[in-house]
C-alpha cells in the first residue's frame, strides 16, 4: 500500500513539473524551457527535478504526452448529446479543437513542439503517438456516426475520417496561427458544416 501512495506521489509530481514546463513554454517559448527555468518555475531544486527527469529530453517528452491525456480527460467530463451528430461536434470541439482557454494552451505547447520533433527521436515518438490518438478519436467518432444510422449512404467511411483527421489538424494550426482569421465560433461553424455534409 505504501509503495502504490509513494508510487502515485512520484507521478503527481512529475505532472506538476510538466505543467511548469507548459508554463514555461507558453510564457517564453520552447527554446526556453531548460530544466533550471522548469525548477525554478514548479518551485523545485535543480537535484529534485532530476530526480523526476533525468533529461531535459524526457521532461519534455513527458510534457508532451500529457497533452494527449488532457485531450481525453475532457472529453470523459462531457455530458454528450443524444443526437449523434451533435455528439460528435462536441467530441471534436472539446477533445481536439482550441475553442476555450484550457484547449488553446495545450494545443499552442503542442504547436510549440513540432519543429523539435523533426530531431529529437523521444519527442517525435510521443507526437506520434498523439497523432495516432487524434486519427482513432476521429475514427471512433465516424463509427459512432455510421452505427447509428446517421452518417449518409454511399460514403467512403475509411475516407471520411482520413478527411475529418486531416480538416481537424489543419484547423486547429490555422487558428493558432491566425486566430483573427479563425476565431473559436469560426471553427465551431466550420467543423459543423463539414459535420451536416456526413450526416443525414
Amino acid at each position: 500500500m505504501a509503495r502504490t501512495v509513494d508510487q502515485q506521489a512520484h507521478q503527481q509530481r512529475r505532472q506538476t513539473i510538466a505543467e511548469a514546463v507548459w508554463r514555461v513554454i507558453q510564457r517564453d517559448g520552447l527554446e526556453h524551457a531548460s530544466v533550471r527555468k522548469v525548477a525554478t518555475e514548479a518551485g523545485v531544486s535543480m537535484g529534485s527535478l532530476r530526480h523526476y527527469f533525468s533529461t531535459q529530453s524526457e521532461l519534455l517528452a513527458f510534457s508532451l504526452g500529457m497533452v494527449g491525456e488532457g485531450m481525453m480527460d475532457r472529453i470523459r467530463q462531457l455530458d454528450l448529446a443524444e443526437d449523434p451528430c451533435e455528439r460528435a461536434a462536441q467530441i471534436l470541439l472539446t477533445g481536439l479543437l482550441p475553442t476555450g482557454p484550457h484547449q488553446r494552451a495545450v494545443t499552442t505547447v503542442w504547436l510549440a513542439f513540432l519543429g523539435r520533433v523533426l530531431t529529437e527521436p523521444a519527442l517525435r515518438q510521443r507526437s506520434d503517438e498523439l497523432y495516432d490518438a487524434t486519427a482513432e478519436l476521429v475514427a471512433w467518432v465516424l463509427g459512432e456516426l455510421a452505427a447509428s444510422g446517421r452518417l449518409r449512404d454511399g460514403l467512403d467511411l475509411a475516407w471520411e475520417t482520413e478527411r475529418l483527421y486531416i480538416f481537424v489538424d489543419g484547423l486547429t494550426v490555422q487558428s493558432l496561427i491566425r486566430p483573427e482569421k479563425i476565431p473559436p465560433e469560426r471553427i465551431r461553424e466550420l467543423l459543423r458544416h463539414h459535420l451536416d455534409q456526413l450526416c443525414r
